[in-house]
């Protein structure tokens, strides 16, 4: 009899601890839901709240062509420059970029070479060996969303899955469907996809590891894929910095670099 009653315990105890482990703990701390026009202000709000941004870490960029991977720093000062420092083994630098805008300089450090320019979507995917517009390059580097089309529109569907916002919009024009994963407690974009007709996922952006800068929460886990174009970014952060005082951009050219200007 004694033996009977250890074995129903241990059962008791397992089923009990499998079906505790189905059924997902609530959040810690009580939240506001927000509605759809609140919520989308708000994430759009956060992201312009971001002034500058300095961050170093490892990029690793594939495409069809390539896969290579790297050291980096970036330092974004918005609206319009973004740095680029490009290191190899032993933290021996590799290459330079300063992006605007309007221009580029581009300097090769292992033949010191110096390429400027006129700034275009050509240039930028050279550069980052993607197919890249500059606004899209100051998001990705963030690990930001941009919502700005998204403000005056209402969802056509708008749910909440236990501790997420789940927001989809039909969009007309391109008869796609963009999906954006939010965070309830940190009002945080985890998860953006863009996807065709049949829900066929054409580009993704997966943002993890947050952490709170300043209140706003910065992803430290960025991976960015498009399917059509077979195009992965995986940047992984090691330190991040957000609106420091007197950020400056420069890049330094020894004198007797070669310029190039295309």
């Amino acid at each position: 009899m004694k033996r009977i009653f250890i074995v129903m315990v241990r059962l008791l105890l397992f089923f009990g601890g499998f079906f505790s482990g189905c059924i997902p703990s609530k959040p810690t701390e009580s939240v506001e839901i927000l509605p759809s026009e609140r919520l989308i202000k708000k994430l759009e709000a956060n992201r312009r709240k971001i002034k500058n941004f300095e961050g170093t870490g490892n990029i690793k960029i594939s495409t069809s062509g390539m896969n290579n991977s790297a050291s980096f720093k970036v330092v974004l000062v918005k609206p319009d420059s973004v740095y680029i420092n490009i290191f190899g083994p032993f933290g021996i630098d590799l290459a330079e970029a300063l992006v605007t805008s309007s221009n580029f300089i581009f300097y090769d450090e292992i033949h010191n070479v110096v390429y400027k320019g006129m700034n275009d979507n050509n240039i930028l995917k050279k550069i980052f060996k993607i197919d890249i517009t500059f606004s899209e390059v100051m998001d990705m580097f963030v690990g930001a969303v941009n919502l700005t089309p998204k403000l005056s529109k209402e969802p056509n569907n708008y749910e909440i899955a236990y501790d997420k916002y789940i927001l989809t919009y039909l969009e007309s024009e391109s008869e796609r469907k963009s999906k954006y994963f939010i965070d309830i407690r940190e009002l945080s974009i985890t998860n953006y996809q863009l996807l065709d007709q049949s829900d066929k996922i054409l580009a993704e952006g997966d943002y993890s590891k947050f952490k709170f800068i300043e209140e706003l929460p910065v992803p430290y886990i960025i991976r960015l894929v498009r399917n059509n174009e077979n195009e992965k970014v995986n940047i992984e952060y090691k330190k991040i910095e957000i609106n420091k005082n007197n950020v400056k951009i420069h890049l330094n050219i020894p004198d007797d670099a070669e310029i190039i200007q295309l």
